[in-house]
């Protein structure tokens, strides 16, 4: 679920990954940002104006000031809710749901602490676009630990070899793949090579990201949509802006508890 169940509750809020959590999502998808006192909150933008009663950059304002906001929902209207801290999120989350950090991996050293502090190591997702040699060397310590997942664009020329220096080195247990177009012979490719071997994430937000089998296009048509990327691309993770729609589909056809 895309930075929670937004549709019903602000984005990124403790509210819209209960939601989640309360429908059955396996992950919740959040983003993170740090304030100008170092502390880390959930939030999207690097700035405050989208999300919040506040404006300006996320890093000008101490969690205290931004304690004051509220968060807006995805009409832009201000709502009761107020913007949560990574630690309240990793307490809310303990024992009940997987989270997927976006935008974390710049602050993986903060973050580590905090997985330990409150037992949740074993229920984090980090994820980035970094090649193979330079997670190994950043973030090494930490992989025994916690799962990363390369993102790899299927659209670049060096994607493959992407693919084959993760697979040869770290054995990721997922990977997050994205391409335009179905034109695109990799997909096909990589779901023939990863079979057994590692977890295929799509993303369904927009078109762009995979070959326009969409929430947009699953809405109409599921079969055409997540159906397609469940029987020709081999995924089994797919993250959405649809929770609900998604698990009636997947339901339906007996592949989710």
């Amino acid at each position: 679920s895309h930075r929670g169940d937004w549709r019903g509750f602000p984005e990124n809020s403790l509210e819209a990954i209960e939601s989640a959590v309360a429908m059955g999502v396996d992950v919740v998808e959040i983003d993170i940002q740090m304030t100008a006192d170092s502390i880390l909150i959930l939030m999207h933008d690097a700035a405050l104006d989208r999300t919040t009663t506040g404006k300006g950059p996320v890093n000008m304002w101490s969690i205290d000031s931004i304690r004051t906001l509220n968060l807006r929902n995805g009409c832009n209207i201000r709502t009761k809710h107020k913007v949560p801290t990574l630690e309240e999120a990793l307490w809310l989350a303990k024992d009940r749901v997987l989270l997927n950090l976006d935008k974390a991996d710049r602050y993986f050293d903060q973050i580590y602490p905090l997985l330990e502090k409150t037992g949740t190591t074993r229920q984090i997702i980090m994820k980035g676009s970094r090649p193979a040699n330079e997670v190994s060397a950043l973030y090494g310590r930490y992989l025994d630990s916690v799962i990363y997942m390369p993102i790899v664009n299927l659209d670049k020329p060096d994607a493959m070899e992407q693919v084959e220096a993760f697979m040869s080195g770290l054995k990721p247990a997922a990977f997050e793949f994205l391409y335009k177009e179905d034109s695109n012979p990799l997909p096909k490719q990589t779901a023939a090579a990863l079979a057994g071997r590692s977890l295929i994430w799509y993303n369904t937000l927009w078109d762009t990201m995979a070959g326009a089998h969409d929430d947009d296009m699953s809405l109409a048509d599921p079969d055409l949509g997540y159906g397609y990327l469940i029987d020709s691309l081999g995924c089994s993770i797919i993250q959405t802006d649809r929770p609900a729609y998604l698990l009636e589909y997947l339901r339906k056809r007996k592949l989710h508890d």
